[in-house]
């Protein structure tokens, strides 16, 4: 498959380099503000510490290592992964309710990714203030908004070039984090009994723990990307770069629980320090520090806003989404650039920064909306297990204790609220929203759209084509039919051809494109109706693949008169004559909303809101990448109701 041309699914060293740039950068900067959020400004407690790390510990193992990196990166659809993903592979169970899940988790992950991004960076940048207590915050914050304002405004561009950079960044960042874990941890061995769930019981049991787990839990919340991220590595490479990536990750953390437990009964502030993160960092090396921490949190973010956009391809692939404009900046498989989205991105993460100013209180929204993306992920784990016949009693054990630990988590989570968590949670709302309206206005507009069987009216069309009477409206007509059944056709469609304007044509086509839940599909299957008159194209494309139709069915065309299916020259004598090629008309046919409807009141509200968002989005030509020139618009209402007939008496 064209996934794997570039060779790096398979288990390599430049695989492992790869895999170390795009998949670890939220997760893998978790240190900068974990323990951090767990102390606040609390005085050091040496079983609070104990208890944080092994909580850390046996989370990254419970949640990351078995759930994600054992468990969930199974559920490849043909080398991908993601909630998306995971959806198109059970969406064969037929059960409709699984579609909320699986909307409420791609809400929450891209409403998560908005704040990722200005914590990783906040965090690192932060770092200045521990070599100079004295310098201002606010010049922290313009530093922050500047180095997120360059991201986003390079994203046009791609990351061809940088990614290349990615790797060798993360792979300096997790050595960096080791090495100084190791170094402390050798200072103070004591810190190495963390590891023993009892102390991660004691600090739930005896201390009030479930007010730390909210904390506990950033430690894992970039664990979803690994799943998202299968497509471009690969689950062997996820799965040997993770126990270098969790080996370091565990020394860093074991290091910052040494350095604190030697101040024990201080605050961090007593301690001359902002964050344990620096702590653990002899004063020689901070500059350096800080430096790979901020490139480290680039990395994290740059995976996000590429994570970003391929979500919402997937999601306007899947009618979840209006459509958008897509740009493919390189040559690279994968690789694209959604402008509206990476603004709007661009947007909650500058108001993110403005609004919560330094990465402590920014913490307090971290992590509540990830966790239900976590839980929507089980429930599809759920049905993905029932699918391919795991053993009950496996899935019996398996996902309640998922289920309870990740409600244990949201529960911890859900005192952020108050705190700033209720703005990921309404941005996921917004997003929940669109997506919603979007879906089922689709479903309700579709339920009502009629169609006629073509064959009847082939010898209306044959005849129409040969009618001299009636002028030439092209060479080559072009229709977009949303006709699965290859049989029929929309009766809107014929009615354009005979009833408005009569529109005569040497060769009338009628293209399909149907979303298939395999994400890399590329095929196409031709049916002539009446050879060299009447021809239909289906083309089945998956779930990630940009429908480029002006290019695609440009391919089909030349393929079939390599074949000698169809004769493209211009029917015109005088053309003809001199070889020049046909002419192709596409025209497009918009639904509007009748005014002669009684609708629900939900059914309409849902209507005019997919009517906002259409306006919003982009047009059909644009979105087909369709010339507007050859593009004719023809509007059709939407007649889904008949309101009560009308009592008229004639008066003579």
């Amino acid at each position: 498959m064209e996934k794997n041309s570039h060779g790096l699914h398979k288990l390599s060293a430049a695989g492992l380099l790869v895999t170390l740039g795009i998949i670890y950068g939220d997760i893998g900067t978790s240190p900068l503000y974990v323990l951090n959020a767990i102390i606040g400004k609390n005085a050091i407690n040496t079983d609070t510490i104990k208890g944080a790390i092994s909580c850390i510990f046996w989370t990254l193992t419970l949640q990351t290592t078995i759930k994600y990196v054992i468990l969930t990166l199974r559920a490849d659809n043909n080398g991908e992964g993601g909630i998306f993903s995971l959806y198109a592979l059970i969406r064969k169970t037929k059960i409709k309710w699984l579609l909320f899940p699986a909307i409420i988790g791609g809400c929450t992950l891209l409403a998560d990714g908005i704040i990722t991004p200005p914590i990783s960076v906040s965090s690192a940048i932060e770092g200045i203030k521990t070599m100079y207590p004295s310098f201002p915050e606010d010049k922290i914050m313009y530093i922050v908004i500047i180095i997120l304002t360059v991201l986003f405004g390079i994203q046009q561009f791609g990351t061809k070039f940088i990614g290349k950079f990615f790797g060798p960044v993360m792979l300096l960042w997790f050595g960096m984090l080791g090495t100084l874990g190791i170094i402390q941890t050798f200072l103070n061995l004591e810190i190495l009994s963390a590891l023993n769930p009892y102390y991660a019981y004691k600090l739930l049991a005896e201390h009030g723990g479930y007010l730390y787990l909210g904390a506990v839990f950033l430690c894992t919340t970039g664990a979803e990307a690994l799943y998202s991220d299968l497509g471009h590595c690969g689950k062997q490479n996820i799965r040997i770069s993770w126990i270098f990536v969790k080996t370091t990750l565990i020394l860093n953390y074991l290091g910052q629980g040494a350095w604190l437990i030697q101040h024990d009964g201080q605050t961090l502030e007593q301690a001359g320090i902002t964050n344990p993160f620096y702590g653990v960092m002899p004063e020689w090396f901070l500059p350096v520090g800080i430096a790979i921490a901020t490139l480290a949190a680039i990395v994290a973010s740059q995976a996000l806003i590429s994570g970003s956009f391929t979500l919402i391809n997937e999601a306007i692939r899947l009618n979840f989404w209006p459509r958008v404009k897509i740009k493919y900046p390189t040559e690279l498989k994968g690789q694209l650039y959604i402008p509206s989205l990476n603004w709007l991105l661009w947007a909650g993460c500058i108001f993110i920064v403005l609004y919560f100013e330094k990465a402590a209180a920014m913490e307090a929204a971290y992590g509540l909306a990830i966790v239900l993306t976590m839980l929507m992920t089980t429930t599809l784990l759920n049905f993905y297990m029932i699918l391919k016949r795991y053993h009950k009693a496996f899935i019996w054990t398996i996902i309640p204790i998922y289920v309870i630990i990740e409600m244990a988590f949201l529960y911890a989570c859900m005192h952020k609220f108050g705190e700033g968590g209720y703005i990921t949670l309404i941005i996921a709302f917004v997003l929940f929203a669109v997506m919603t309206c979007w879906y089922f206005a689709r479903k309700i507009r579709n339920r009502f759209v009629e169609f006629v069987k073509l064959d009847k009216y082939l010898p209306v069309l044959e005849d129409l084509s040969k009618d001299e009477s009636v002028p030439k409206y092209a060479t080559n007509l072009v229709y977009l039919t949303s006709a699965d059944n290859r049989y029929e056709i929309e009766s809107k469609i014929i009615y354009s051809i005979m009833n408005n304007n009569p529109k005569r044509a040497d060769i009338y086509w009628f293209a399909h494109v149907h979303v298939v839940d395999e994400p890399y599909t590329m095929e196409y299957r031709v049916c002539e109706f009446i050879h060299d008159d009447v021809i239909r194209v289906d083309f089945r494309l998956g779930f990630r693949i940009a429908p480029k139709f002006n290019k695609m069915f440009a391919q089909v065309v030349k393929d079939m008169q390599k074949r000698g299916e169809v004769d493209l020259m211009s029917r015109y004598t005088s053309l003809n004559k001199h070889k020049v090629m046909g002419d192709f008309r596409y025209v497009l046919i918009e639904k509007f909303m009748s005014y002669d409807n009684a609708l629900p009141f939900y059914e309409k509200l849902i209507l005019d809101g997919y009517s906002i968002l259409k306006k919003m989005g982009l047009s059909e030509e644009k979105a087909f990448g369709l010339d507007p020139g050859s593009v004719t618009i023809e509007k059709f209402p939407l007649k889904i109701s008949n309101t009560k007939a009308i009592k008229l008496t004639r008066v003579d």
